[in-house]
């Protein structure tokens, strides 16, 4: 599993802060210079630089994860087991169980707080000036109002398009890679397919979208969380 994976890396990046944090509480307070010393590494060696390298990448993964902090001395005597065959504590089979229900814990309070969050938003956004909300809950801003024909749902249309959450991270866009995006309005999101059909060629509008429009309960990639409300700006540039 993907999880089991990530957790057997999370081991072998941090064992060495583990180990070393294990030893620091045996051998009592040292100072600030034997402390400095301890820390240097030689860059010039390969499996140093490697092994430095994955560690800044699994605990870059553990906290896009959710995980931020970590019982040390537990975590090296878990080391200890492992490298010994010893599962007298908690057997692989266990510890695979104990973390899958940990990270599922960690995965459903962050969709609790994107819905939340998502709801909150959505809210105070209706009330502002030129927002208009729809039936379906969908919101949209008209930036530049077009004057051609409007598409239908079975259309494919030719769009500029830039996608953030709400707190304004870009996690798709045409623009940035200057090249406009074509496809059918009933091959995307419900609040694609509606929005779009509110415009003519030629104009911008600005949707934003409340998650049961957009990608729902699981959301989509390690940037669009489950529950998460959307917003996109987006320009129709013809139909097709």
């Amino acid at each position: 599993m993907k999880l089991v994976l990530k957790s057997g890396l999370l081991i072998l990046a941090l064992f060495v802060v583990g180990t070393a944090n294990a030893q620091k509480r045996r051998k009592g307070k040292k100072n600030k210079t034997e402390e400095v010393k301890k820390m240097e590494l030689n860059m010039n060696d390969t499996m140093t630089k490697v092994s430095y390298s994955l560690g800044m990448n699994i605990v870059a993964n553990l906290k896009q994860q959710g995980l931020d902090s970590l019982d040390e001395a537990a975590f090296a005597e878990g080391i200890k087991a492992a490298l010994a065959g010893d599962s007298t504590l908690v057997t692989e089979e266990e510890s695979n169980q104990i973390l899958q229900a940990y990270f599922a814990g960690l995965q459903e309070d962050k969709s609790k707080m994107a819905s939340k969050e998502g709801e909150v938003f959505l809210a105070a956004n209706a009330k502002k000036e030129g927002i208009t909300v729809t039936e379906s809950g969908l919101q949209y801003e008209v930036l530049t109002a077009g004057e051609g024909a409007k598409p239908l749902a079975t259309d494919q249309v030719t769009v500029h398009y830039t996608g953030t959450t709400i707190d304004g991270k870009v996690f798709d866009s045409s623009v940035q890679r200057g090249q406009p995006a074509t496809f059918g309005l009933n091959q995307v999101i419900a609040g694609w397919t509606e929005g779009v059909q509110l415009m003519s060629v030629g104009a911008k509008y600005r949707f934003f979208i409340p998650y049961n429009l957009a990608y729902g309960e699981r959301g989509a990639g390690a940037d669009i969380p489950p529950y998460a409300a959307l917003i996109f700006e987006v320009e129709l540039i013809k139909i097709n």
